[in-house]
């Protein structure tokens, strides 16, 4: 019987949202040397203990062996750090830079916004759309609390909400408040230079 078909086959939510394997607190996604030694753990000495949906517990655990030398090795998801086209993607200060470096030449807008800030709740909807819209521009949010401040404060805010526009991971426009129109117009601008 093939195994793609098998009912055996278990495609599982990432094992650190089921809370079975330690997370990074900066990323909030599975701590990548966590993962490789889970893994290496059960594809060698926890073969045996192996327990796989649908797969007979009665069977031997020669049987649970030849299953795991045919299932291929799982390449951790933390291996690359991307944005999500036609969304925005919430950022921090241990996140943001990666992608705006990994963006390279597409153009970046950058939202930053506080919890607490009217014409911040106002525009957030907006942003969305703009995103929606623009699949060539990658859209990022950062909350400008404690844990960011000090990003927001290299990134030179001075109110909320301020929108920096990155090109080739530099800023090469910037809105201050709640001016979508401005905005649109800043975007559009930086798209034809």
């Amino acid at each position: 019987m093939a195994l793609q078909n098998s009912p055996w086959v278990l495609h599982s939510p990432c094992p650190s949202k089921l809370g079975l394997l330690p997370t990074s607190s900066a990323s909030r996604m599975p701590c990548r040397p966590a993962v490789a030694a889970q893994l290496d753990l059960l594809r060698t000495r926890g073969a045996n203990n192996l327990w796989v949906a649908g797969f007979p517990s009665s069977s031997s655990s020669s049987s649970r062996r030849d299953l795991l030398r045919l299932v291929p090795p799982v390449r951790c998801s933390v291996d690359v750090l991307a944005p999500t086209v036609g969304t925005v993607t919430e950022v921090d200060i241990d996140t943001f830079w990666p992608l705006v470096k990994g963006a390279g030449d597409k153009i970046v807008v950058l939202d930053m916004y506080t919890q607490w800030c009217g014409p911040c709740k106002i525009i957030a909807p907006r942003f969305k759309e703009l995103s929606e819209k623009n699949l060539d521009v990658v859209f990022l949010k950062l909350d400008c609390n404690e844990k960011n401040k000090p990003l927001a404060k290299e990134l030179g805010i001075k109110a909320v909400p301020t929108f920096k526009i990155f090109k080739g991971g530099e800023v090469v426009k910037e809105v201050r408040g709640a001016k979508f129109d401005d905005l649109v117009l800043a975007i559009e601008t930086t798209k034809q230079s």
